[in-house]
């Protein structure tokens, strides 16, 4: 790459986002690091970002040719500030975008499938990145690794259904392929996922053991989870996360792909690996009561 062909990454301080920044500059490729509260490892160029503010948007695109996408979190329609976004970066002249979506929402579905299906009509190059559930879930900020923490306790509405659950460091490993491959990648969606589909009470099987804490699986319907997440998400988001819970009890998550191998050169991070280099050891520490 050379100066013109700057990455712009949003969501830069995110899970995958700090992630595809670190690789990026690991690398010697010019990068700008766009977040709210902005930060960055050495040789990226942090620059403030929000979505829902456009005063942000012109400095953060400035130079930028390729496009790390990370939707705004809780938004239940992220179409709606994307799109201007994204024709505004396209006229100032960004070639290549890469998008981070979900393994759930296929191009043109809910939520930020509605961006999916505009990507081929906006970037010359453009791929969409569709993991799984991310192993981070459990052990970062998310509410399952709160309850971890907490309670010892993994409450869902998935039943007995499998996910394929990926690591946040191989999603990145492909986002920077995407991102600098040359020739670009064939425009299209990737499915990420980690080596197995595991039901969540193999989850909390494996917590149980590496961490040495009891950690179970509570099972409940879905309204009960749609009104337990409302409590704190606007009930639209609620629901959308309630529904993707009975959809992997349907079994719409129980695959796994080869797309992390076939890009990366190496096989995916399996959740024992991740569990185990999270908690083993003195990261134990962190489940005591």
């Amino acid at each position: 790459m050379n100066d013109r062909d700057t990455v712009l990454v949003t969501g830069a301080t995110g899970t995958t986002g700090s992630r595809v920044v670190a690789r990026l500059a690991a690398l010697g490729h010019p990068v700008r690091a766009a977040a709210r509260r902005p930060a960055g490892p050495s040789g990226a160029h942090a620059v403030p970002f929000d979505w829902h503010d456009p005063a942000t948007h012109a400095g953060a695109l400035h130079g930028a040719d390729r496009l790390y996408l990370v939707p705004p979190p809780g938004d239940p329609d992220p179409a709606a500030v994307m799109l201007p976004f994204l024709e505004r970066a396209r006229a100032a002249g960004a070639r290549r975008a890469v998008l981070l979506s979900s393994s759930a929402l296929p191009a043109g579905g809910p939520g930020v499938g509605r961006v999916h299906a505009a990507l081929p009509g906006l970037f010359d190059a453009w791929t969409v990145l569709r993991p799984s559930w991310f192993m981070q879930n459990f052990t970062g900020g998310h509410l399952h690794a709160q309850d971890i923490r907490a309670h010892g306790v993994l409450t869902t509405a998935t039943g007995t259904g499998r996910v394929g659950f990926v690591d946040a460091d191989d999603i990145a490993a492909v986002a920077v392929r995407a991102l600098t491959a040359e020739p670009a990648l064939p425009g299209g969606d990737l499915v990420l996922t980690g080596p197995q589909a595991l039901t969540y009470d193999e989850v909390a099987a494996v917590v149980t053991e590496v961490a040495g804490r009891p950690v179970r699986h509570r099972a409940i319907g879905h309204e009960e989870l749609r009104d337990r997440l409302a409590a704190g998400m606007p009930a639209e988001f609620a629901a959308l996360l309630a529904g993707l819970d009975r959809a992997i009890a349907g079994g719409a998550e129980d695959r796994v792909t080869d797309t992390v191998e076939r890009l990366t050169g190496r096989p995916p991070r399996s959740f024992r690996a991740h569990a185990h280099a999270h908690w083993s050891g003195g990261a134990a520490r962190i489940l005591a009561p």
